[in-house]
């Protein structure tokens, strides 16, 4: 595949972004390590599990690029352009996986994250999905709790009100987040935004970085 020109550009305003939230305790985890590409080293946590979340689903995936996000992480929102950009390029020939990493400092991360799941069990996922981080900076920073910001999204999105009430309250929604917490703490997940590619965590600091890493996932593929 070849890449685009624009693609080449270090993208300054997203590593600034992402350094700020580092300052403010809230870190994009570096390095590479070795954990393998279904379990951690001591087994206890898995990258990607048979419920996880995934934006593309290529017939024939060649490499699978997981992400553990908070919803109301700032480095996330700054991100995700380059995500869709990603999944754009390589959406044909690599898997996209998003799990759930609400960071405790957020009043309603595990909120949006709860929101989500609660689409997700009516097949709108993505929707909700893009909606929290089109919408962030309206709800995102805040103390006070958005239940009733994320059920109106629901309503916009001619969800059942009824079944995304109950799904949102359901105490096995909050323990499908709770598990993709889990297994991003065995695997090392500190902070978000964190990737993997194939079981590899990665250390990008400009959009360049991805598409190397993917590009060099492909040619080994």
């Amino acid at each position: 595949m070849t890449r685009r020109t624009r693609l080449r550009s270090p993208l300054a305003v997203t590593v600034v972004a992402i350094v700020a939230i580092v300052v403010a305790g809230i870190v994009v985890l570096l390095g590479r390590d070795d954990s393998p590409s279904v379990t951690s080293a001591d087994g206890s946590g898995a990258v990607v599990r048979a419920d996880s979340h995934r934006l593309t689903d290529p017939p024939q995936s060649r490499a699978q690029f997981v992400e553990f996000l908070d919803f109301e992480c700032e480095a996330c929102a700054a991100v995700h352009p380059l995500i869709e950009e990603l999944r754009a390029s390589y959406g044909d020939q690599v898997t996209f996986v998003v799990r759930y990493f609400p960071m405790p400092g957020h009043v309603n991360g595990e909120r949006a994250a709860r929101a989500v799941e609660a689409a997700a069990h009516q097949g709108r996922f993505e929707q909700m999905y893009q909606r929290m981080f089109s919408t962030q900076s309206q709800w995102g920073e805040r103390e006070e709790p958005a239940d009733g910001v994320f059920r109106t999204f629901a309503a916009d999105l001619g969800l059942d009100m009824a079944g995304f009430d109950e799904s949102y309250h359901a105490p096995a929604t909050i323990e499908r987040v709770r598990a993709d917490v889990a297994d991003g703490l065995s695997l090392g997940v500190q902070g978000t935004p964190t990737f993997f590619l194939d079981g590899m965590r990665l250390q990008p600091t400009s959009y360049d970085d991805l598409v190397a890493a993917i590009e060099e996932r492909l040619s080994d593929a």
